[in-house]
């Protein structure tokens, strides 16, 4: 009997294994010569599949972009957790520590695309919803290069005027930080929007819809809000001893972020909530704003010294902060923990106006993807890290066009710098031929956007992620629309040729021209074009 017990505990162990099995000790996990790994941390997609040793905390970490508790291979292995965990890739292993819950890790098939498509439908499904398709069926427009900390009336609706005058057509115009009174004081600044509703109007008219920059804090100067907030303990609360709990502290902790220091709200607290809804659904209904961009709430800003209504992480602070962008379909986040499979516009990290980070654009993209954050955006095109645009004399108009090549057949493209302030004629030129291209295959990225919506299969992907078993694992230089559209973007500088790898099959070139796949082949490349293959049935 003894012995038959024994035998039903190892088949069972087996099954467990084969399926999925959960633990919370130490994990180690052997890999396979070859095998592959990527980690949902979209910030360093650039590093993946890792091809040195690398080491991540899940918890409260400082990446600044989205993170998604995942790991996947190329031969179908994958880890999951619903909450924070420390992984290493060490040499031919995957070894995990510290979770503070149970870890999933199995096997399904032998492919990238065969685990990915298991761990979305399990962890994170697709719950049917897209975000407004003007973010997808259009170009976007943000305001912030060129306005920086100076938002106001009269240059935002210049900059939406200009769009149209170019040639470009319009679409979500984005107004980012100051347009407000102050931070928490969610009302135009009177001084430089003296009818903001007459601008919202005019915006609309011009065929734009309008969102804001937001974020989580309350300047500590606002004393009316701050002590409102304060009263109801809407804000994350200052932990001065071990002793302390939420309930016997008042005092808000101020926390230190990129404008200063601020109260910063708790999202575990109904009062917290309810207060940050009628500020915006205020500017809703007063002025007809469309949406919101959502700044900041990074889990880093929910420090440990901390203390919230209900027993939370820091990352399930950031995890609530973006659930509460749910309510609008017009929306985007750059900070997100988990939260894979919803209609939410995930952008990438603030990007240099360099070659090097326009490099990283694809496989951190591809990586969006394999995370369920199938609504991307790859950041402003040439770059939205404003510090950059200081000096136009600095700007490489080469790199602008490259950048919106590489936006084109991306799931989402946004302007930020105006390319017909800096640009010259044959440049600007350029650019506008990217984005007619994009109104081309507006149809197929609609389709997939849809699909994703209703499957969670991404809109992008990765070589390897279609054609497994080719080679493809550390191509990061192209990437899939679909199934049938290979897009291979010049990201070089001086770059006239390139070399592209083409998968098993027939492709047919943007010269017509019907290429024999399962080789590299090479194609020059005029500044006004971007590389893409029809895959031929």
């Amino acid at each position: 009997m003894k012995t038959r017990i024994a035998l039903l505990f190892l088949l069972l162990m087996i099954v467990i294994s084969g399926n999925g099995q959960e633990n919370k000790k130490e994990t180690r996990i052997p890999l396979s010569v070859g095998e592959k790994v990527w980690a949902g941390v979209i910030n360093d997609g650039y590093m993946m599949p890792f091809s040195t040793d690398y080491t991540m905390d899940f918890y409260a970490n400082n990446k600044s972009n989205q993170t998604q508790p995942l790991l996947l291979t190329s031969k179908g292995q994958y880890v999951w957790s619903g909450q924070p965990y420390k992984f290493e890739i060490r040499g031919n292993e995957i070894l995990i520590s510290d979770p503070y819950n149970q870890i999933v890790t199995g096997r399904s098939g032998t492919s990238l695309a065969e685990a990915q498509r298991f761990v979305s439908h399990k962890y994170f499904p697709a719950n049917g919803k897209l975000p407004d398709t003007l973010l997808i069926s259009r170009p976007q427009y943000n305001t912030w290069i060129e306005l920086t900390y100076n938002q106001n009336q009269a240059d935002v609706l210049k900059y939406a005027q200009a769009i149209i005058d170019n040639g470009f057509p319009p679409g979500v115009l984005m107004i980012d930080d100051t347009w407000q009174e102050d931070y928490g004081l969610w009302k135009f600044h009177p001084g430089r929007f003296p009818n903001p509703a007459e601008m919202v109007e005019k915006l609309h008219k011009m065929g734009f819809k309008v969102m804001l920059w937001i974020c989580p804090f309350v300047s500590a100067d606002q004393a009316m809000i701050y002590n409102t907030l304060k009263e109801s303990k809407g804000f994350l609360l200052q932990k001065s001893s071990e002793k302390d709990t939420w309930q016997s502290q008042t005092r808000p902790l101020m926390v230190e972020w990129w404008n200063g220091q601020s109260a910063v709200l708790d999202f575990s607290n109904p009062a917290a909530v309810n207060w940050f809804n009628q500020q915006l659904d205020g500017l809703v209904k007063d002025f007809g704003v469309d949406g919101f961009k959502f700044d900041a709430g990074d889990m880093y800003f929910y420090p440990a010294d901390g203390l919230s209504m209900k027993s939370v992480t820091a990352n399930e602070q950031c995890e609530l902060f973006a659930q509460f962008g749910l309510r609008f379909p017009l929306n985007e986040y750059r900070a997100c923990w988990k939260m894979g499979g919803q209609p939410l516009v995930q952008r990438l990290q603030d990007k240099a106006h360099t070659w090097i980070d326009l490099n990283k654009l694809i496989p951190n993209m591809i990586l969006e993807s394999l995370c369920g954050y199938s609504f991307s955006c790859p950041d402003m095109i040439g770059g939205g890290e404003w510090t950059s645009f200081l000096d136009d004399s600095k700007l490489d108009q080469d790199l602008i066009v490259r950048s919106a090549q590489c936006h084109a057949l991306m799931p989402m493209m946004q302007f930020s710098v105006a390319p017909w302030r800096v640009l010259d004629s044959v440049h600007l030129n350029a650019v506008k031929t990217a984005v007619k291209l994009r109104t081309k295959f507006t149809p197929l990225i609609m389709q997939l956007a849809h699909q994703a919506a209703e499957t969670g299969e991404p809109i992008l992907k990765s070589m390897e992620f279609v054609f497994p078993g080719q080679g493809f694992e550390t191509v990061t230089d192209q990437f899939m629309l679909g199934d049938n559209l290979l897009v291979a973007p010049m990201l070089e500088k001086g770059e006239t040729n390139r070399n592209i790898k083409l998968p098993i099959g027939k492709w047919k070139s943007i010269d017509g021209t019907i290429l024999k796949g399962g080789k590299t082949c090479q194609q020059n490349v005029s500044l006004d074009q971007l590389l893409y293959f029809e895959k031929l049935n």
